[in-house]
């Protein structure tokens, strides 16, 4: 008998792993790369939460399972971080710690939805929401939310989709960086809870926006939404593998059974250490970077007229910007091809956008502003040598 993998299984790859693969390669080989493809925060983990993580190492906590849901005290220094950001009260019991977002991804879309279910979201969108509810039996809803929508779901969207269980909504949005307003999410909530459609917001980059807002939490707005976040983007946690979910009443015992049955507990230690983030000079080294991310995006706003591209997402947070390549793409198929090209020329790594919006992606790309001005500017430079030497006359 020969075995085949489950059709579950057939997901597409992150088509940026394959752009890391190479960056790895090369470097590998002693050439000099400037590497704008990785959503990862460069400053790393607070002062605080690294040497609260060594402490661990050697001092009498016990690092064995937790409760399903993790430590008390985490909890309630995250329904505390809810109050003062935005100014909510949130019960400790409805904070679900978790294997990174990805796993309160995991855990809130099988506890709120069936296989054959229609859960809608954005196109251009972060593929894992597509991915992991494909390989669970959901229908997936690509909205197509180009410049026009400013990349994110709009109500005339909505009603054009069919029937709904599920909208999956992200505010900064990953690629696009943009944001929705507090009028926006109100009425996209009001719109879900009349049409009995579950919002599950992802939250995760809060804390990195350029507007003046930290972001807007769907629990001001609908308590009957999944809220989503990390300690891996503002705070720099990435490979700490910890997030949360604030989960509503009536999904609590199914979350709680599927997280335990899943992982037993989140990581432990990095539960310990995680408490440090909530100190005075954790924030401050949080928002820091923040600053950082902000000068590298205007330092790569300056250069838009010089670099040709159309389409540019409105940057409004996280670290990313999102734009079309518009005529820099002519002798190249698609941007898969562009950013190798880019990447053997000059050793800049940007993301093509296909792994964001398999309709239209193939003509777009994502620069990462984790890396710094300083490494923007210089890689700004060689791409505009490139499309220079590949266009002259453009």
């Amino acid at each position: 008998m020969t075995w085949q993998p489950s059709t579950r299984s057939a997901v597409p790859p992150f088509a940026v792993m394959s752009v890391l693969q190479r960056v790895a390669d090369l470097r590998a080989a002693g050439r000099e790369v400037i590497s704008l493809c990785a959503g990862e925060p460069s400053q790393g983990a607070p002062a605080d939460v690294r040497r609260r993580a060594a402490e661990l190492m050697h001092g009498g906590v016990p690092l064995g399972y937790s409760e399903t849901f993790g430590i008390r005290p985490l909890r309630e220094l995250l329904a505390r971080h809810y109050h003062a950001w935005y100014g909510l009260d949130i019960d400790p019991g409805q904070v679900a710690l978790t294997t990174g977002s990805s796993g309160a991804f995991l855990l809130s879309f099988l506890a709120a939805f069936d296989p054959g279910d229609r859960v809608a979201l954005a196109r251009p969108g972060y593929p894992a929401y597509r991915n992991i509810l494909a390989s669970l039996g959901c229908e997936v809803v690509e909205l197509d939310c180009g410049p026009e929508r400013r990349f994110q779901p709009t109500i005339e969207a909505l009603r054009s989709a069919g029937p709904l269980a599920g909208l999956v909504v992200a505010s900064p949005a990953n690629p696009t960086g943009t944001m929705l307003s507090a009028a926006q999410l109100s009425e996209i909530s009001a719109w879900c809870a009349h049409h009995g459609v579950r919002l599950i917001s992802d939250e995760i980059y809060h804390g990195i926006s350029y507007t003046g807002s930290r972001g807007e939490c769907a629990w001001s707005h609908d308590r009957s939404a999944v809220v989503i976040s990390s300690f891996s983007k503002y705070w720099g946690m990435t490979g700490w593998r910890l997030g949360w979910a604030l989960v509503p009443d009536d999904l609590l015992t199914a979350f709680d059974a599927l997280a335990g049955n899943y992982a037993l507990c989140p990581p432990v230690p990095a539960q310990h250490a995680a408490i440090a983030a909530f100190t005075p000079s954790s924030y401050r080294a949080a928002d820091e970077a923040v600053a950082e991310f902000a000068a590298a995006r205007q330092v790569l706003l300056d250069r838009m007229d010089d670099l040709g591209w159309v389409d540019i997402a409105p940057a409004d947070g996280a670290f990313y910007l999102y734009a079309g390549l518009g005529d820099r793409l002519v002798g190249h198929p698609d941007s898969v091809s562009w950013c190798a090209d880019l990447l053997e020329t000059t050793g800049v790594a940007l993301t093509p956008g296909s792994d964001f919006d398999p309709v239209a992606g193939g003509r777009s790309v994502r620069v990462s502003l984790a890396a710094g001005a300083e490494a923007v500017a210089a890689a700004v430079d060689r791409i505009v040598a490139f499309q220079a030497a590949e266009h002259p006359t453009v």
